[in-house]
């Protein structure tokens, strides 16, 4: 449940400012994402995709592939979903050229709005999980020469769908990068994670209003340092690149600090070119290079 707008503006430290919407512009990068259908089974699935090899870069099999996930309604939006998912900049000249090249898919979910309450329907569920298993391996084997490392990128019930599927396809993934969601699988999991030497970026904000962080994140925490390979992303503030503290306060609910994917997006830097989260000087495509091998 989201808390109403205006619970944490008191909190708002001296000298800060509320910050309305990100300062990147939004669906300038749409043009270079292919759209394809996908079916398996009784389900069949729009996705988005972009192809680094039209901008010079080798697809010699060791290419990455970042799929990412949207959060609930996202798809409603139509193209706009693409931007909304996180994906949008990782298709820009500086994002790829950071990364080496990179493929991107973006499977869409079959969301629709019920017309009598409102509710939206159809979202990222355990229903889909051998659906977009599916789609993500046959695009690799239709669309790519094969894939270095495979990364999994979610926006909040996104980030709850990207968990699942690395829990339940973990052989066929390397990374995972949930924003927005306290579904942390159990230790056993956990373990997993590191007998098999797969990556967990963790990415939610300390004010997160779907998730209560002190008694959703914190008591998982011990463990998740342990971790063999875990980065916490786990800022004070949600921020957009103008420095202010990121606020939607749709509809009289407050839903900025829920909102880190759109600092994901804009790389964690500042517009200034500092870094938003100080143990990543290069910001986000750094982190990823670096897992990469860049």
């Amino acid at each position: 449940m989201m808390r109403k707008e205006g619970t944490w503006y008191d909190e708002i430290p001296e000298g800060s400012f509320i910050s309305k919407a990100p300062t990147y512009e939004v669906g300038k990068l749409i043009p270079r994402f292919h759209e394809g259908r996908f079916t398996h089974g009784d389900t069949t699935l729009k996705y988005y995709w972009f192809d680094p090899r039209e901008y010079g870069y080798e697809d010699n099999g060791k290419l990455p592939l970042l799929s990412f996930l949207h959060g609930t309604s996202n798809s409603l939006v139509g193209d706009i979903c693409i931007n909304y998912t996180g994906a949008e900049l990782y298709a820009s000249d500086s994002y790829q050229k950071a990364l080496g090249g990179a493929f991107i898919l973006i499977p869409v979910a079959n969301e629709y709005r019920d017309e009598t309450d409102g509710r939206v329907h159809g979202h990222w569920g355990e229903e889909y999980l051998e659906s977009a298993h599916a789609l993500i391996l046959a695009f690799i084997a239709e669309h790519t020469n094969g894939v270095g490392k495979r990364i999994l990128l979610g926006n909040s019930s996104g980030a709850t769908f990207v968990l699942r599927l690395m829990d339940t396809y973990m052989d066929d993934f390397d990374i995972v990068i949930p924003v927005g969601s306290s579904s942390i699988a159990g230790d056993d999991v956990l373990d997993l994670y590191d007998a098999k030497d797969k990556t967990l970026f963790l990415a939610i904000g300390k004010r997160d209003e779907f998730h209560d962080f002190e008694t959703e994140i914190a008591p998982r925490l011990p463990r998740l340092q342990r971790m063999k390979h875990c980065f916490l992303c786990t800022p004070e503030w949600v921020r957009n690149g103008d420095g202010g503290i990121a606020s939607i306060g749709a509809d009289t609910y407050e839903m900025g600090q829920h909102c880190l994917m759109n600092g994901v997006q804009c790389n964690l830097m500042f517009d200034d070119g500092t870094p938003m989260i100080p143990e990543l000087p290069r910001g986000m495509t750094g982190w990823l290079a670096d897992q990469l091998g860049k």
